[in-house]
């Protein structure tokens, strides 16, 4: 049996931003195992401080390519609620459909070029391209697909400019909406393929056990708004986030830990399916009966397999929103007006790494404090606590194959590493 290995991997490829992964065993002993998050705070609370309500949505959305949509929706429904807010029945339609072309966005990239090359033998998705160029171009249409809800929905597909407070300034037209139904129904081939390959991979063998936090509404899968929910018991408002998220600083990251009713806890889609599973569409819950998914999860590598069942979820779902919306005729609307300019909001939203939380207090019209409690920042101590188990289980395998699943158990949380890194201090900027 190994004995003695060292594992030092700068930087870990394949995920957004940049982070080390550094385990020291000598003679059987696990000395150190650090997940090591290495790029400098943004400070995008300071960036929105003083910047005027109609703005803050605008500014956060940058904190990510990726989720653009999720940050800025998160961000109009914290200034929303601290400004007395009430959006109408056509708006939260067309945030919910948006969500969904986010969602598949970011899972159809992380399941396919981030995650798969892991189990197919292969560096990257580059070579899949020679070697299986179906698969990189069912990959490219999901994502083109995607890109096309976004579009539609909100002007343009990264950093959407169509969302504002209280409301839209840009709206689909009805032949926006009918186009997207049909490339919807027509990517179903897709999803029932993405489904096959993924149940014919391998995961490796491991399960631990942790707190599974997301959002929870009584009837929907929840993406937008909802109590806060623990898989060990416990529903709290979005107000008490703090109470819940618990951040607090360590040596080797720059992106804080988080911790709730254990030492760590996980969310994401993994998450996400073992609050809310039963709430799950029809088809994603036969997706999930093809992939041998049900709750609880306790394998973390099994995350992209929930994603995957979430891929499924929003198509059926934004094929439901859509017909919806072209029955009820999509209307142009005036954004809903503040009631107040001064108060206290928090917005929360399950974008596709896990929940996310904004919290900002304005006076007269301007941001005066703000927070950004991000959803890969939340998973950090409990991939450290995943390696920290995992590492004594699969010494004998080598050094080689050591590193190997430790980049593979990372890559599995999908994680999102420069969103994760805010503001330092616990409180609010002053």
């Amino acid at each position: 049996m190994t004995t003695n290995v060292k594992v030092d991997v700068h930087h870990l490829t394949r995920v957004e931003g940049h982070g080390n992964i550094v385990v020291n065993v000598v003679d059987g002993s696990l000395e150190q195992c650090e997940l090591q998050i290495v790029e400098t705070p943004r400070f995008f609370e300071a960036m929105v401080k003083d910047r005027p309500y109609h703005e803050t949505s605008h500014i956060t959305s940058r904190i990510c390519g990726i989720c653009a949509g999720g940050h800025a929706t998160t961000s109009l429904r914290a200034t929303e609620n601290a400004l007395g807010i009430e959006p109408t029945e056509q708006t939260v339609l067309l945030r919910k459909l948006n969500f969904f072309g986010e969602i598949l966005d970011s899972h159809v990239l992380h399941v396919y070029m981030l995650v798969a090359p892991d189990y197919l033998g292969l560096g990257s998705v580059i070579p899949l391209a020679s070697t299986n160029p179906e698969v990189v171009l069912r990959a490219l249409r999901m994502k083109k697909l995607a890109g096309d809800v976004c579009e539609a929905i909100c002007g343009r597909h990264t950093h959407p400019i169509g969302m504002t407070v209280g409301g839209f300034t840009h709206f689909p037209q009805r032949a926006d909406l009918e186009a997207l139904r049909e490339q919807l129904i027509a990517s179903r081939p897709d999803l029932e393929a993405t489904v096959e390959l993924y149940s014919t991979l391998s995961l490796p063998a491991f399960e631990r056990e942790t707190e599974y936090i997301a959002l929870r509404k009584p009837d929907e899968y929840a993406f937008i708004d909802g109590m806060i929910a623990s898989t060990d018991g416990g529903e709290w408002p979005l107000s008490a986030y703090q109470s819940v998220t618990n951040e607090y600083n360590v040596p080797h990251s720059s992106a804080k830990h988080t911790k709730n009713q254990r030492d760590s806890y996980m969310v994401g889609a993994q998450a996400r399916f073992n609050v809310n599973y039963d709430l799950l569409h029809p088809k994603a819950k036969e997706a999930a009966e093809a992939l041998n998914l049900r709750p609880k999860i306790t394998n973390p590598y099994a995350n992209a397999a929930a994603q995957v069942v979430e891929i499924v979820h929003s198509i059926e779902e934004a094929i439901v929103l859509t017909e919806e919306l072209l029955e009820r005729g999509v209307q142009w609307e005036e954004p809903v007006k503040p009631t107040r300019l001064t108060g206290e909001g928090v917005g929360a939203c399950e974008v596709p790494r896990g929940i996310l939380f904004h919290h900002y207090v304005y006076e007269e019209g301007f941001a005066v404090k703000a927070n950004c409690v991000i959803p890969t920042g939340q998973n950090l101590a409990n991939i450290e606590a995943d390696m920290r188990e995992l590492v004594p289980t699969i010494l004998h395998e080598g050094e080689d194959a050591v590193t190997l699943k430790l980049e593979m158990l990372v890559r599995a949380y999908d994680p999102c590493i420069s969103c994760s890194t805010h503001l330092l201090d616990v409180e609010f900027v002053e």
